[in-house]
């Protein structure tokens, strides 16, 4: 049985991966839980990103600014379900495609 260290570039692996997931589910689908689900998981992946350069530089700079993007995901999460929710209860769907329809 061999155990093999984990470098900072399977972090980063990781992170690239996790960004792209997200960005293809931002670009494919319509519905807005999973787009905000999709946002969040491209959020955490440059959190990931940050850390891990921050762990290579040996100082806090990127854990400082992956808290800071934590706390604008808690904020946009709120504000986005709350128009979600908001499109959801007038049209009885939570497609992105209805959220023009909140101008009238």
């Amino acid at each position: 049985m061999t155990f093999f260290s984990v470098s900072p570039t399977h972090y980063l692996i990781l992170s690239a991966v996790l960004f792209t997931i997200g960005a293809v589910g931002v670009l494919v689908r319509r519905n807005a839980i999973v787009l905000f689900m999709c946002v969040e998981l491209m959020l955490n992946a440059a959190n990931l990103a940050l850390v891990t350069f921050s762990r290579i530089n040996g100082n806090l700079d990127g854990q400082i600014m992956a808290f800071f993007v934590m706390v604008v995901a808690a904020a946009e999460v709120v504000v986005g379900l709350a128009i979600i929710m908001s499109i959801f209860r007038s049209r009885r769907s939570a497609s992105v495609d209805d959220a023009n329809l909140l101008k009238y």
